[in-house]
């Protein structure tokens, strides 16, 4: 009996040892419906100002990453403002995505008043920083690169996506541009809407942009139910779940959280659409 539980116990540590040797970039524990929704994820999170003095092509920010590096790196996430908001608008995003295994920059744009192409390139320029030049540069994998935008800063990340194929993962939060269609993209993307949006319309904003994306693209439609253009510029557990689980499966390539987006979300008190293509190829 010893014999048979200690051949248990080595086939089980094969196993384990087998999947982070199929996939090296996993961070963090198994996740669960919990742990997705929790304020907090189980990295200890340290943050660093960047000034706008010392950054050319966007306007400084605010980076969030895993403290420990015992892990080794972490993929990286740049996320803009929208129009005439500063990057105190999406702060929350900065530690809640960090303590999930992520680095994540926070950034205010040259000016508010800048419109989405102009946003897509800080964006990019943000990224560049970030694994160039910044203090956390050796603790992020420049392969596994990620954008997220609200507003104009939605439609910036779109532009991003499509100005540069490698990136891993967009999200679009309430986004705003006049370019309704993206066949270009190839960037795996969380299109998310708000039903109650009136200044970007799920109609003429969420929604084109989704169905434009290329439909061999894994993509996602995310719209809020009870929500408003605004929404994502404070703490919201839906955006943040589901954006974790976004991040995770196509930065990370943590198919542990594939079963979070597929089979697809159903409309809920707090989720009025969710569309998609499953599985996911990537």
């Amino acid at each position: 009996m010893a014999a048979l539980l200690a051949l248990g116990g080595l086939a089980t540590s094969q196993a384990v040892t087998a999947q982070a040797a199929d996939n090296p970039y996993e961070r963090g524990p198994a996740p669960t419906q919990s742990s997705i929704e929790a304020s907090r994820g189980s990295y200890a999170v340290s943050q660093t100002t960047v000034s706008s003095l010392s950054v050319s092509g966007f306007g400084g920010g605010t980076i969030y990453y895993p403290t420990s590096t015992a892990d080794g790196t972490f993929g990286a996430v740049a996320i803009s403002p929208g129009y005439t908001a500063y990057q105190s608008s999406i702060a929350w995003l900065g530690p809640r995505l960090a303590s999930q295994g992520f680095v994540v920059f926070t950034i205010d744009t040259n000016t508010t008043l800048d419109q989405p192409d102009s946003r897509g390139r800080q964006l990019l320029a943000a990224l560049d920083y970030l694994t160039q030049t910044s203090s956390v540069r050796t603790r992020i994998d420049t392969t596994r690169l990620g954008v997220m935008g609200h507003s104009m800063g939605g439609g910036g990340t779109l532009e991003a996506a499509k100005s540069r194929p490698s990136l891993q993962a967009a999200i679009p939060l309430t986004g705003w541009n006049t370019d309704k269609t993206w066949p270009e993209i190839q960037t795996p993307t969380l299109v998310v809407g708000a039903d109650g949006d009136t200044v970007a319309p799920v109609a003429t904003h969420s929604e084109p942009f989704y169905t434009s994306l290329p439909s061999s693209l894994d993509k996602a439609y995310l719209e809020l139910r009870g929500a408003t253009h605004f929404t994502p510029n404070s703490s919201n557990t839906t955006i943040a779940k589901y954006s974790i689980s976004w991040l995770k499966r196509f930065i990370d390539n943590d198919t542990r959280y594939e079963q979070f987006l597929c089979p697809l979300p159903s409309a809920s008190l707090t989720i009025a659409e969710y569309r998609g293509n499953c599985p996911h190829t990537s």
